[in-house]
């Protein structure tokens, strides 16, 4: 689906290169949950981290939290030992988390928080910025929460109230799909710590105590300050929201990011809001085994079939998007049909994303048999097949149609031979082949799926060489019958790429170059920041 107004308002502010003076442009971690020094890159201003239970999403967000310190009396600093800390059970030792900063116009500072046996130490000195850091799965009822239901009481009266801005009480509005009178955060008589929300709708006021979970976390992110340049960190993004509003949250936190220019960083099991960013806004860690791979880039369908644990079929082949995938379907079904049944083809997004699912690939670190089929237009990388053709789909289909006259296509779709050659050679005129099935589809009233397949089929039928559907056959059942082996070289490539986090659609380029490591200071005592319920403190 298209992205919203807010996103691509975003989009295009972030691309034309001004702004965001203070951001994170890249973190590696070591020893600590499982990483062991994978680039992660930060190629967009709010970026959802996706991946299953235990992958390492809220690694990322302490690690950035701990590189920042504050000199703000309203929040208190964060720091690597009340994230990463030792117990009974667990002792952090040869811990390491590398960053580069920008801070100003063309200024990149790079740092390094070391652990190497009993405290942190080496700790350089700390960038200033205003850090947020939202956990919002620990919000609870306000009946749950310690020292609150001494305040629920008829006898007990309001002492201080604080009135939310027209600006929030319209984004709540906005998220929560009903109109708000008014907002604010109020306080008792019997405690002057514990802020009560109050909202009212229309004309009848109630409180915090009858609000539903997704009610308290929507007023706890958007009433909590956000000065402008200042990184906001949200663990569980999607915690008792539905789909739509988090989608609707999402958009207004795009706005208020292109208006502060803040960096929010996220973590997410929820396709609807990596449906709302592009490429390079959705990130996923995969966690295979003793080691983690990030990619940038993934598509919805490929998160969402990663976390999923419903049966699947034989095979799992990945394809860059939805006109690759019902390519390949067409290819299958023309040459062998049975052989459909036994695969899922799923889009994965971004190129980048495929050649680091190749490299898994390459290194048998699939359980299941994998394969993964790069558009064309694409370079070969390791462990990655190419589709038929020498160009995208679109344009190979399209093509080798058009020296058929669109021959067969008008029938399949039951529109007059005329208006659909008219339509499929004006879309051809439009500068970017993504468009030409959504423009003829228009002027044919058609869907756009059900356009592409059928120009899919006739384009298998009339155009394509045998050789090439039956050497795409054989090896999705070489792979079916090698249980997740390595296939004969002669079936894959040989060109070897470095895996890395990285939105252009070509090779990954190698990991940032080690920082070098400034003067160390000794690590502080532990803090949190100041939210508006003490049970989050």
């Amino acid at each position: 689906m298209p992205i919203s107004d807010s996103m691509r308002r975003l989009e295009t502010q972030w691309k034309s290169n001004r702004g965001w003076p203070k951001r994170v442009e890249w973190l590696e971690i070591s020893g600590l949950r499982g990483w062991s020094g994978q680039p992660i890159r930060f190629d967009f201003p709010l970026v959802a981290i996706s991946g299953e239970n235990g992958a390492g999403k809220s690694t990322i967000l302490q690690a950035i939290a701990a590189i920042y310190k504050t000199q703000e009396e309203t929040i208190k600093n964060l720091y690597a030992t009340q994230f990463f800390p030792d117990s009974p059970w667990d002792k952090i030792k040869d811990a390491i988390i590398k960053y580069q900063l920008r801070e100003g116009e063309g200024q990149h500072k790079s740092g390094t928080l070391r652990k190497r046996t009993d405290r942190w130490r080496e700790l350089p000195s700390r960038r200033d910025r205003h850090v947020l850091y939202l956990d919002l799965k620990r919000i609870q009822a306000l009946t749950s929460r310690p020292g609150y239901r001494r305040i629920a009481k008829a006898l007990n009266t309001e002492a201080q109230r604080r009135e939310m801005s027209k600006e929030i009480v319209d984004r709540l509005s906005t998220v929560c799909g009903r109109t708000y009178d008014g907002a604010a955060l109020a306080l008792s008589n019997v405690d002057n710590n514990r802020w009560v929300p109050v909202a009212s709708y229309r004309g009848q006021q109630y409180s915090g105590f009858h609000h539903g979970a997704g009610e308290l976390a929507l007023i706890e992110v958007l009433s909590t300050p956000m000065p402008k340049y200042c990184m906001i960190l949200i663990d569980e993004f999607e915690t008792s929201l539905h789909p739509r509003a988090q989608r609707r949250l999402l958009r207004e936190l795009a706005e208020i990011c292109r208006k502060l220019e803040l960096q929010i960083v996220l973590t997410t099991h929820s396709p609807y809001v990596l449906e709302e960013l592009p490429p390079e806004g959705r990130m996923y860690v995969m966690n295979q085994g003793d080691s983690k791979t990030v990619v940038t880039g993934v598509s919805p369908s490929f998160a969402l079939t990663q976390m999923d644990d419903e049966p699947h079929p034989e095979l799992d082949i990945y394809v860059e998007d939805v006109s690759a995938k019902i390519l390949l379907e067409e290819i299958i079904v023309a040459t062998k049909r049975d052989l459909i049944r036994r695969c899922a083809i799923v889009p994965f997004g971004t190129a980048n994303v495929g050649y680091a699912l190749g490299q898994m690939i390459s290194e048998n670190r699939f359980l299941r048999p994998t394969l993964v089929y790069l558009d064309a237009d694409q370079k070969p990388g390791n462990g990655c097949q190419i589709l038929p053709g020498d160009d995208a789909p679109e344009r190979v289909v399209f093509n080798g149609l058009k020296l058929f006259r669109w021959d067969g296509v008008a029938n399949r779709i039951s529109r007059a031979p005329s208006e659909t050659i008219d339509a499929l050679d004006y879309a051809m005129t439009r500068t970017d082949h993504h468009d030409w099935v959504a423009d003829a589809a228009d002027r044919l009233v058609v869907g756009n799926s059900e356009l592409w397949r059928a120009l899919c089929s006739i384009w298998v039928a009339k155009c394509a060489a045998r050789s090439d559907l039956e050497a795409v056959v054989q090896i999705v059942e070489d792979r079916i019958e090698s249980r997740g082996k390595t296939i004969s070289s002669s079936l894959t490539t040989s060109i070897n790429v470095t895996v890395e986090s990285n939105s252009e659609q070509t090779p990954p380029t190698p990991s940032p170059p080690t920082p070098t490591t400034p003067p160390s200071t000794p690590a502080s005592t532990s803090g949190r920041n100041k939210s508006l319920f003490p049970d989050l403190d």
